[in-house]
């Protein structure tokens, strides 16, 4: 498998429910393809919901994009590792990492695209178990979040 898949699924901020300057971001170099999930837990860690993989059938429902032009993918993934905290500055720990993963299109077929696991600690941290970090927020009613 070639390690330069154009497709992304996000699962929090970057979805289109958010409304945030992020998403417009998404937009402008990504189109969507679907929704769907990956195998993975959610947790809710003190800066929000968190992403971690998992071998269990647990499932975190997310959205799958598809990157516009292939030129931009090494500016447009620095960009979002940027702003995932890829990049340790100053001895600070680096909370993500980028990775492919399996994805379960609602559709049926299954695809290979980047996520931002957590790399985090989770022993402890309440478990999101609908998987929907949109639903989970709501049911918390955490609008600053949002």
């Amino acid at each position: 498998m070639e390690n330069t898949s154009l497709q992304l699924f996000v699962y929090s901020s970057l979805r289109k429910g958010f409304q945030q300057q992020a998403y417009e971001y998404m937009v402008k170099y990504f189109t969507f393809v679907a929704e769907g999930k990956v195998k993975g837990v959610l947790s809710d860690s003190e800066t929000g919901p968190v992403a971690t993989p998992t071998a269990e059938d647990k499932f975190i429902k997310g959205e799958l994009y598809e990157l516009k032009k292939k030129d931009n993918f090494s500016f447009v993934f620095g960009q979002l590792d940027d702003y995932e905290g890829l990049s340790a500055e100053h001895g600070l720990p680096v909370w993500y990492r980028r990775e492919l993963t399996t994805v379960f299109k609602d559709y049926g077929s299954a695809t290979e695209a980047w996520i931002y696991w957590f790399t985090g600690d989770i022993f402890g941290k309440p478990v999101i178990e609908s998987g929907d970090v949109m639903e989970y927020i709501k049911s918390k009613e955490l609008t600053s979040f949002i």
